[in-house]
């Protein structure tokens, strides 16, 4: 769901004035120990730990034009090297049910995977993420099962180059975090999101920078989703040109 959107259904429609950025505090330690790892070290482990030609957050399973994407999922759009994924996105050459034309471009989840790896209420997930500069680009890590149980670490947008979309849509919460030291088109940046039973907290570079109040519930569970969306220009532009889109990742780890 857009961003936008989400807020209307928050607030009623009501006109939605971006929270200041909030104060930083001290990084705190990562709870447990670490349970799941993807240091992309290693060529994907497709089947095994990762699907990447489906999701049942897409209506079509591989793609999704109700969601004003412009996604055709192929695995071959997600690449191993020096110890960093990069998602390419790509025109397909197809036509999506809408009319729009589709781009091929890459998807990651534990979804359907033989190993089936799920967060769970309490969990902390962090990645560290290159930020895209093409314009179009719809990067984010979220989760998603049986058709909910969705919250986003981070929603990025490259016409919004100093902003991250920051959501729970289990007990409905969202704000935007602006940063333009932190937050920016080519910058490496570490997100991480702990899924408290009564609040979830947000944390960039280390630095929680906002705690929900609502939390996922004592018995949440989900899928992890890392990809690179294309939007279709309703909400953010699509993308301007037929040059690729890139999107680099360096890991995912996950903190019990």
């Amino acid at each position: 769901m857009k961003f936008s959107a989400l807020l209307d259904m928050f607030t009623g429609g009501d006109k939605f004035t971006p929270p200041r950025t909030p104060p930083r505090t001290p990084p705190r330690t990562p709870p447990g120990s670490l349970v799941w790892a993807e240091e992309f070290d290693a060529p994907i482990a497709w089947g095994a730990r990762w699907v990447g030609d489906r999701t049942s957050a897409f209506r079509y399973c591989d793609h999704n034009p109700d969601d004003n994407k412009l996604d055709w999922l192929d695995p071959g759009c997600v690449t191993v090297s020096d110890g960093m994924a990069t998602f390419t996105a790509t025109p397909d050459g197809r036509t999506l049910e809408n009319g729009r034309p589709a781009w091929r471009t890459g998807l990651l989840t534990t979804e359907y995977s033989d190993e089936a790896f799920r967060v769970r209420t309490g969990d902390l997930v962090e990645t560290r993420v290159r930020l895209p500069s093409g314009m179009g680009a719809w990067p984010a890590l979220w989760t998603w099962k049986d058709g909910e149980n969705e919250v986003d670490s981070f929603e990025y947008h490259p016409d919004n180059p100093h902003l991250l979309e920051l959501s729970n849509h289990v007990n409905r919460a969202a704000t935007y975090f602006t940063d333009a030291d932190a937050v920016a088109p080519g910058r490496w940046v570490t997100i991480g999101t702990r899924y408290g039973a009564r609040c979830v907290e947000w944390f960039v570079n280390g630095e929680r920078v906002f705690a929900d109040g609502t939390g996922v519930g004592h018995h949440w569970s989900a899928y992890l989703i890392l990809n690179l969306s294309l939007s279709g220009g309703e909400h953010h532009p699509a993308p301007c040109g037929p040059d690729p889109i890139t999107f680099d990742v360096g890991h995912l780890r996950v903190y019990r």
